[in-house]
């Protein structure tokens, strides 16, 4: 079990005003986490992260996921499709996953962006996007602050809570944005979530779901890209 640390550690907001956090713990644990903290370290545990890319390295077929993380569409795409390809397809060595976390809504959607990809610097972003999507809030009602980044990185096992509330504002995490900006722009991605399945190694094509939730026609790809 995690001990938590007594601290003061004051967190700089994107505005440029300050707030002050405590009883932060130096490392995460569903101990007292968020809801599906469990869950969700169940769903990854044991299998291969590498920054936003989960799965084995070997994986015959990549999917892309272009998600934005106060979306509510990517919310019902990854709570209701998503754990069933993982277990299904990623953990079978079947499929690997890129998770590419674009900011386009509003101000949530920048500071989730920032969050995700300083999880990925400590192979964890599957994870911390996963709770996110489960803990989700209302578009742009400031429901994604520090208090609730914080939350979700003390309720992963293993995750250096200090650390990845510090490199939000990196410069490695800066240009990872705009890296996934850049793609964004040649995937012409203009809405969220945004699928692309192919053989790894091959630019894959763009998945057309009927809806959020319709994970047939994601399995259909994914067996048509294995042949």
């Amino acid at each position: 079990m995690a001990v938590l640390v007594a601290v003061v550690l004051i967190v700089a907001f994107s505005g440029g005003s300050s707030k002050t956090l405590t009883d932060v713990p130096a490392v995460g644990s569903t101990a007292n986490g968020l809801p599906g903290a469990a869950g969700v370290q169940a769903l990854f545990k044991g299998i291969p992260q590498h920054g936003t890319t989960l799965g084995r390295p070997n994986a015959p077929v990549t999917m892309v996921e272009y998600v934005d993380l106060q979306c509510p569409y990517c919310q019902e795409f990854e709570t209701q499709v998503l754990p069933d390809v993982v277990r299904k397809y990623v953990r079978a060595g079947t499929l690997k996953i890129e998770l590419r976390p674009w900011a386009f809504i509003g101000p949530d959607s920048t500071r989730g962006q920032g969050a995700v990809l300083a999880a990925a610097e400590q192979n964890k972003a599957f994870n911390f996007a996963s709770l996110l999507y489960d803990n989700q809030g209302t578009e742009n009602t400031g429901w994604l602050d520090d208090n609730m980044v914080t939350a979700a990185a003390s309720s992963i096992p293993g995750l250096r809570v200090h650390e990845l509330l510090g490199a939000r504002a990196s410069a490695g995490v800066k240009a990872a944005a705009q890296h996934v900006a850049n793609l964004a722009g040649a995937d012409n991605v203009t809405s969220t979530p945004t699928i692309l399945v192919g053989k790894t190694g091959i630019h894959g094509t763009e998945v057309t779901l009927a809806s959020p939730t319709d994970e047939q026609t994601l399995v259909d790809a994914i067996n048509a890209a294995r042949r």
